[in-house]
Order: structure tokens, then sequence, then C-alpha cells
């Protein structure tokens, strides 16, 4: 049986420059803690907004534990502005074509 693996959002801190992010992974019986930053300029500016927090910390975590063969060193990682500028584009509703063309007040 292949073991799966577990990813669960603990919460977050509020510290001068970033939040921090905590997830709990478990994989089998082994248990690891791994907190993701986001610098707090990023939601200042609106490059990111505090309701995505968890969700692009989370996919981050879930690429590293995809990618890493050995078991995963690092316990801290750091979300780079290209990732959260991808995270919104990938995330963002995308416009809708307005099929119909609104009336003008003078057309009668």
């Amino acid at each position: 049986m292949i073991p799966s693996t577990v990813v669960q959002y603990i919460g977050f801190q509020s510290k001068p420059l970033s939040r921090e992010y905590t997830f709990n992974v478990r994989e089998g019986v082994e248990q690891r803690e791994f907190t993701l930053s986001i610098e707090n300029e990023a939601f200042s500016t609106r490059r990111a907004r505090y309701q995505d927090g968890p969700n692009i910390c989370s996919l981050r975590l879930r690429t590293e534990l995809a990618c890493a063969t050995p078991p995963v060193a690092p316990v801290h990682y750091q979300i780079t502005g290209a990732e959260l500028d991808d995270f919104r584009e990938t995330h963002s509703p995308k416009p809708t074509r307005n099929l119909y063309t609104p009336k003008r007040d003078d057309d009668f």
C-alpha cells in the first residue's frame, strides 16, 4: 500500500515583515511541520489577498513535496513575487464578453 500525503493547514502568524503560514504534513506515520512566508508588502500592494494566502502557500508546498525525491530538507519557504503573479493570473476570474449591447438612452 502506498502511503498518502496529508497536508493540513494549521494557521498563520503576523510578523513585522511577513505572514508565516504553518502546515502539518503526514506521510504514513512520519509527520513534519512546514512554514511558508509571504511578505506583508505583497498584501498592502494588492499583489495577494489575505484570503488567498493559505491557498498560495499550499500550492507551493505541494509542488515542493511532489518534486522532492529524497525527503524534503528545508522546512521554511519564501513565496516569491513570480509565484504571486502566477497565482493571480491562474485564479482570477476571466472577463466575460457582453453578448448584448446596452441600449443607449437617446436611442428611442
